[in-house]
């Protein structure tokens, strides 16, 4: 990793990774370099619109795949073809090289025997001095008549061991020198005596130190005095490296035209299929806007058009059901409505009868008495589904409006808490108020922010099993959230996002105890939207269930969080037994949405205040306060807080009971 830093035992190198810090021995390294990643960052930028051009478009990605598959096929013909040709040329020149090399020998041979015929009948000794002069006519009369066809070289059989003799010095035809013959050719040439030898070199040039590729052959002769010499014939390869550059250049243009062809023809070929496509998820974008009268145009009766007239018999078919389903859905609404409007006279008229006649119910015997106080219960129920009904029918068309204005969420929390101090009393139940030391303040509508967490408060109240009910309130960077808390039956999985459908219910069976008409939830989630916010459930069988509320601090803000995780502290899932007092300090995560992760503080550390910068999602921390065991809890886990700012947890506003 480095030379040691001569300060302690870490390498240089991996204190420049780590970011420059010095960390301890055994210590695992932190992460890159600013300037390693800045480096990735700029490499990586020029890069991003090639790769997400390569995958938004199957047309490229096609001729790509097709031009690299040629081309890799077109490159192994070639080295095939290549190979092929260099091996015949080879061959070739070596059979040829062959012949020509023996007929030269047998010419040697022959002109050494007539020489020593001639000196036997003139005497012996006469020719001795002419031993040099033999081998220039013999070197010249076998390179007469191959012209640049090949050389010939004559080297005396001891060259390689002792000094030329000025007589028998060596010969070669041309500009070729006789260094050409490799060394261990010469060699071998001396002990194979009469059998000749090849060998692949190359033929250096006198004066320019040129040097070619070529065939040496050779064998070991005797001159006209009997003496041992060597006799070479070296074909060079320049005619053969002609041809094969000529077959090169004829692959390369072939290739490249084959290459780009087939390019072509693969871009003309998927147009034709693509194009259509793109065409018909055109279309298909357009008919999820709403424009349904969008068709694809259908020539001919290939695979692709009968695609086209499938694809207009669905779009078809679906605008024609939607059209339907759109009338359907209008006429339940004005029926809903206009049913509301006609059933508000009536029920006027009903409404103050039954006030008459429960003011007068004390005159009346027990069950005439007993008819009179269900009579005015039942008529305030329908009162309140009439306003339900038309709520919903509001949203239905799309004529609900929000009348946004800056509000103090404590008070409408406060307000909410105190008209269920009744109901909580009944049921026993306690309901405590978390976080609302500091403002929390938000532009939302108070009407309808107070009746979503009515709703919230009632329902918790209601389903809590005399247990305490426990609301929140905190606010994070652009965002405010309220979260009530109740101990009761809980949800089953898949309940969480059923709970929010009209009229539905976790149990059939149970008795409605406040009057509910089964919309109430259904109006807060539209309530909620309405504000651009979210309101989402979380629950577990027998642990009880939490609703947040989050909304924008900004009216027309976009969230990106909720300052209150969605699954409590308390859960099953993130308590443990070995802590239920303490907590794991600087354990604070993100609350991100839908799934919520868990945060935590010290138990004897006060809540510091939110980043109001920050939120999850974001690289913010959601903070929250010390747990607080309720006094009455039927459950005996933590009660974790969710506010702002510190404060005493013992604080919270105990309701009821």
């Amino acid at each position: 990793m480095g030379r040691p830093d001569p300060a302690g035992e870490i390498p240089l190198l991996r204190r420049l990774w780590s970011g420059g810090h010095l960390l301890p021995d055994g210590a695992s390294g932190g992460p890159a370099h600013p300037v390693i990643r800045l480096f990735g960052r700029w490499v990586r930028r020029p890069l991003l619109p090639a790769a997400r051009l390569w995958r938004r478009n199957i047309q490229l990605r096609v001729v790509a795949t097709t031009l690299l598959m040629s081309l890799g096929v077109v490159l192994l013909l070639g080295l095939v073809v290549i190979g092929q040709v260099r091996n015949g040329l080879l061959d070739a020149k070596r059979h040829a090289a062959q012949g020509q090399a023996v007929g030269g020998f047998e010419v040697a041979e022959q002109m050494a025997d007539r020489k020593s015929d001639n000196r036997g009948q003139d005497g012996a000794g006469a020719g001795a001095q002419d031993s040099g002069a033999w081998l220039n006519a013999l070197v010249e009369q076998l390179a007469s008549g191959g012209k640049g066809a090949y050389s010939v070289v004559a080297l005396s059989s001891d060259s390689g061991e002792t000094a030329y003799v000025a007589s028998r010095g060596p010969r070669a035809s041309g500009d070729v020198q006789p260094d050409s013959v490799p060394a261990d050719l010469r060699r071998r040439v001396d002990e194979g005596r009469t059998a000749p030898y090849e060998r692949y070199g190359k033929i250096v040039h006198a004066g320019s130190g040129d040097s070619e590729p070529a065939l040496i052959i050779g064998k070991r002769l005797d001159d006209n005095n009997g003496d041992a010499y060597q006799l070479y014939y070296l074909f060079p390869f320049t005619q053969e490296e002609k041809s094969l550059s000529l077959v090169k250049g004829t692959l390369a243009t072939a290739g490249v035209f084959v290459v780009v062809l087939l390019g072509a023809i693969a871009w003309v070929v998927v147009r034709q299929v693509v194009t259509p496509v793109r065409m018909a998820a055109g279309i298909s974008e357009r008919l999820a806007a709403g424009l349904l009268q969008e068709r694809m145009k259908v020539t001919g009766e290939d695979d692709i058009a009968r695609l086209g007239e499938s694809f207009n018999k669905m779009a078809q078919n679906l605008q024609l059901k939607i059209q339907q389903l759109e009338e359907l859905s209008r006429m339940q609404r004005r029926f809903v409505s206009d049913v509301s409007h006609e059933l508000r006279t009536p029920l006027t008229t009903v409404r103050m009868a039954a006030d008459v006649i429960h003011e007068a119910r004390e005159d009346f015997d027990p069950i005439t008495a007993r008819s009179a106080e269900l009579l005015w219960g039942q008529v305030d129920r329908f009162e309140s589904l009439l306003s339900d009904l038309l709520e919903i029918s509001r949203f239905d068309a799309g004529a609900a409006a929000l009348e946004a204005e800056p509000i103090d969420l404590r008070d409408v929390v406060h307000r909410v808490v105190d008209g269920a101090e009744p109901l909580a009393e009944a049921k026993g139940t306690r309901i405590l108020v978390r976080g609302a030391e500091a403002p929390v303040i938000a532009e939302a509508d108070p009407r309808r922010v107070e009746r979503v967490l009515r709703n919230l408060v009632v329902n918790a109240v209601e389903h809590g099993e005399g247990r305490d009910v426990v609301v929140r309130l905190a606010t994070a960077g652009g965002a405010v959230a309220v979260a009530v808390r109740d101990y009761g039956v809980g949800l089953k999985p898949g309940e969480a996002t059923r709970v929010f459908n009209r009229f539905w219910r976790a149990d059939p069976a149970r008795a409605r105890t406040t009057g509910g008409t089964g919309l109430g939830l259904s109006i807060a989630v539209e309530d909620a939207r309405l504000h651009g916010g979210w309101l989402q459930a979380w629950g577990e069988p027998g642990g009880g269930s939490q609703f947040r509320l989050t909304l924008p601090r900004t009216a027309g803000d976009v969230l990106r969080g909720s300052p209150i995780p969605l699954e409590p502290e308390d859960s099953r899932r993130n308590r443990r037994p070995s802590d239920a007092v303490t907590s794991q300090p600087a354990a604070e995560r993100l609350a991100a949405v839908p799934a919520q992760p868990r945060s935590a503080l010290p138990a004897d550390t006060a809540a510091p205040s939110a980043d109001p910068t920050a939120l999850p999602g974001n690289g913010a921390r959601v903070v929250r306060g010390t747990p607080e065991t309720p006094s009455d809890g039927p459950r005996g886990g933590q009660e974790p807080s969710a506010r702002p700012t510190p404060s005493n947890e013992g604080e919270g506003r105990p309701r009821g009971r």
